[in-house]
Formats: C-alpha cells, structure tokens, sequence
C-alpha cells in the first residue's frame, strides 16, 4: 500500500523492495524512514570512498610505460575487480522534480456557492443539498466522502461545468484552472509520452522558461526511450507522472486534483505534498489518502449522508476529532473517590538493594549492544550476510527492546521502595 496512514497504523515490519534487492526492516513506517536515511547516507559515504580509490588506481594504470613494466600484478587484479563491482553497482533511483507554473494571480473571491442543491431526475435524492460557501485564494479545501457520495459531481457544479438543480454559482475573475481527472480523459494511449505532452512541438514553456520536451520529462523520471514509449505500455505510475508533467506545463491559479495520488510511489507522493503546500494558488482536492488530505488542506467538505455538505476547518484528522466529540457520550459526574487506607512503606531486602545497585549498569550494557546492532543495519555490509544470520540480528534488537523497557521498569519500582513509596 501507498498509504501512510494505514502503515503507521498497523505494520511492524517493512519488507522494500529496491533496486532489485529485498530488504526488511523491523519497526513502523516512521521507524523504517529514519533508518532508510541513515542507510542511504551510509551507502553514499561508501561509494565516494570507493570511486575516489578506483579514480586513483585508474590515475596508476595509466602512468607511463616505464611505471607499467614494474607495475603489481596484484594490483592491477585489484582494479579489474574494482571496475567490476563500479559497473555492478546500482545506483538510486532519481527522484521526480516538480515547479508549479502559478501564472497571473486570481482575484480573491474564487468561488462562491450559495443554496445549491442538485439531483440527478425529479423524485431522486439530492447528491447535494442547500450547499452554501466561499473559496478564496490561496484555500486548499479536500472533499471527504465514500465512493459514489459526489465528490466529482461537486467539483464540476464548483467550476460551472454543471448547472446545478437549484441555487447559484459564481466564479471569481482571472481564473486559469488546471483540472488533474479532466486531462486523464484526454491521453492518447497509441501515442508515446513525447507526442501526448509535446503535442508536435519539440519545445514547450514552463513557467516562462523554454524547455525540451524530453528534457522537461526526466523531471519525471522518464528516460528517452521510455519518453518515446506508447501511453498503453506504461504502469499506472507512469501514466499519473505523464498527468504530472502536464498539470504542471499549464500556467493555472486554481488547481483541480481527483484522485491524483493514485499509483504514485511514495517519496513522489511526498514532493507532490510540499509542492502544493507552497503553491500560492487554489487547491480543490479529492483524495482517500487520510495523510495527504492532512498535510496539504486547510480545511474539508464532507460529505454526511442525504446530500448534506459540511464544511471543517483543517484536515481529515481534525474532522474525525469534531466527529467523534459530537458522538460521544455527555460525561457522567465524576464519584467522590473513596479514600485508600495508608500503606504502610515496604522496605527493601539486601537482594533488592543489590538489584538497584547494579541496574543502571545493566541498563547501560544493554543499551550499548542494542546500539551497536542497530548501527549494523545502516551498514552495506550487513546485507551481504546471510539470511539467518540477519534474521538473528533483528531478533535480538526486538529482545533487547523489550529488555530495556523491563529494566528501566523495574529500576523505577526498586527506586520508588527505596524512597519509601508504593510501585
């Protein structure tokens, strides 16, 4: 899953898949990120190191003729395999880049609703009812709701592509809009990644700025020959960075995303949210991504049955916050507690003594150890191990976890005796 907030919530262990080696890491996704990072500091520490070596050995091998007659054959086996594990050597993945094309500011009124309601026929149950609102500039608003609630049928009465049932639209002035779904429709699948961007130009305008379309894809990660690869070969991930590179090649003060996060791999997923938070335009957003919809709104409309179009300040998170306090129960007054009789202090036994004597020691080494192995993950050698062998590490570090919580537990209950206190 891409989804943030479901891996926060329930993994303990992420299996990733990279570069074409399977790694697992033990601990939540916030967990897996930080050590992630180390790892990969780690591995571009390393490949400095050995490209400066190999650079230095290849300065040797090319000395003169009278440095070559003398020269080590040991040494010289020692670079050919170095050259062999440079050209072994997989590199990371790129990451996409992205610039949103703002074009001219809007005016400040972006939309104004007032008492729209709208059904599909006479009789049917209105998909929207008596909704009244205003959008500003600068607004990031995402719209919640179940599959089939009208969060599309929403955005096109928004945008006056739809007339609603009853009730006005206004739109503001200036507006140059950018409508992520609307541009899906519109890909010609027999034709390549150059040819649906590009349009027959070789050179497009972003942001003011003249740019090869090739050029301008391997912003998106797409490679020459994938850039000329037909739409209908590609992976849905790749079909959503094409949807990218076109939203963003557009100038446009409001921007309309359905779905957008769909298949994107997560750190796009990431560079996509900081994007749209700097963006100084209008965001209208729909999206089952409980993180994404927490990170870039600023406020929600949900959707709460019968039509009924709420609107909350912040994000998902905050709405389910107002949503629960609404439904829980009223408090009951609190019972005047009744008051324990006084424990009488217990006194600590030689043995107990001795055990809090030793435990910040213990702790102590305990935490070394536990250090040092979980040092050893953010080491490339470590993956060169075997698998039982790294299967043992992580068991260890999850045994000496739960060691350290009992420690430190136990140290706190001996204290609180010595100190003349209940545990």
């Amino acid at each position: 899953t891409h989804d943030r907030a479901l891996l926060g919530r329930l993994a303990t262990r992420i299996v990733e898949l990279d570069r074409g080696a399977l790694t697992s890491w033990p601990g939540d996704y916030p967990a897996f990120l930080a050590k992630k990072t180390a790892a990969l500091e780690e591995e571009a520490r390393h490949a400095a190191l050995f490209d400066k070596k190999l650079a230095q050995e290849e300065a040797w091998i090319r000395q003169g003729i009278q440095a070559r007659r003398t020269r080590n054959e040991g040494r010289v086996r020692a670079l050919q395999a170095m050259r062999r594990e440079r050209a072994e050597r997989r590199e990371p993945e790129g990451k996409v880049r992205l610039s949103l094309d703002e074009g001219r500011s809007s005016g400040k009124l972006v939309v104004e609703a007032q008492h729209v309601s709208h059904a599909w026929g006479e009789g049917e149950t209105p998909i929207v009812r008596d909704l009244s609102l205003r959008i500003m500039r600068g607004d990031r608003i995402g719209l919640v709701g179940p599959n089939g609630a009208g969060k599309t049928t929403l955005l096109r009465l928004l945008l006056g592509q739809l007339a609603p049932t009853s009730g006005s639209v206004r739109l503001g002035t200036k507006l140059e809009v950018a409508y992520f779904d609307q541009l899906r429709e519109t890909l010609a699948l027999d034709q390549s990644v150059v040819e649906n961007l590009g349009e027959g130009r070789e050179y497009i305008e972003i942001a003011g700025e003249r740019r090869h379309v090739i050029g301008y894809l391997q912003d998106f990660l797409f490679s020459p020959d994938r850039a000329r690869t037909p739409m209908r070969a590609l992976s849905g991930g790749e079909h959503n960075r094409v949807l990218l590179a076109r939203l963003f090649a557009q100038p446009a003060n409001l921007l309309v995303l359905d779905e957008p996060t769909n298949d994107l791999d997560l750190e796009t997923l990431e560079l996509l949210e900081a994007r749209l938070v700097e963006y100084a335009g209008t965001v209208l957003l729909v999206s089952h991504d409980r993180a994404f919809l927490d990170n870039v709104v600023t406020s929600t409309l949900v959707f709460e049955g019968g039509g009924r179009i709420q609107e909350y300040v912040g994000g998902y998170s905050d709405w389910l916050r107002r949503r629960d306090d609404r439904s829980a129960p009223a408090p009951k007054p609190p019972k005047e507690p009744k008051r324990a009789p006084k424990a009488k202090p217990r006194k600590l036994g030689f043995k107990a003594v001795r055990e809090l004597e030793q435990a910040p020691e213990r702790i102590e080494t305990l935490e070394a150890e536990h250090v040092d192995l979980v040092a050893s993950l953010s080491e490339p050698a470590f993956y060169t191990r075997d698998a039982a062998e790294q299967a043992r590490v992580h068991t260890r570090i999850a045994e000496l976890a739960r060691e350290l919580e009992a420690a430190y537990a136990r140290w706190a209950e001996l204290e609180a005796l010595r100190d003349g206190a209940q545990p």
